[in-house]
């Protein structure tokens, strides 16, 4: 193959956006409790990847601003927990990060989401000092 040709792209984002209801928005934050309050992070890298790419397919459909940061710091969470060899700290890191990320979300989101996107921040918190440990 010749190494100057273009590499094909997938989209990262579906052409037709996908529509998510309240109640999968719901049942996606509820689940996502669940996992962190019942894994252990040390050995939780393949659930953890699916929850990673739930959340990541529901905020690409989001239009809500000031989500960016956690697009990015979940696409490297992702990548970290594929690879066997990363360390529990520079996970630690972003899931420390996701947690405060997501508490300035639950500030803006009011309502019905912001005492349950205030748990995931600080299951997402707990979860990374558990692995700074």
């Amino acid at each position: 193959m010749d190494s100057t040709a273009a590499t094909p792209q997938t989209p990262a984002t579906p052409a037709v956006p996908m529509a998510v209801s309240d109640q999968q928005n719901t049942a996606l934050l509820d689940d996502t409790l669940t996992f962190l309050t019942a894994s252990t992070p040390t050995n939780s890298g393949p659930q953890g990847i699916v929850e990673i790419e739930r959340w990541a397919a529901v905020l690409a459909a989001s239009e809500r601003t000031g989500l960016a940061k956690i697009k990015q710091e979940l696409g490297q969470l992702s990548d970290m927990l594929a690879d066997a060899k990363t360390p529990a700290h520079d996970i630690a890191e972003i899931l420390a990060s996701l947690g405060a990320e997501t508490a300035k979300v639950a500030e803006e989101a009011g309502g019905d989401y912001a005492a349950p996107l205030t748990n995931l921040s600080k299951q997402l918190i707990k979860a990374g000092n558990t692995l700074s440990k």
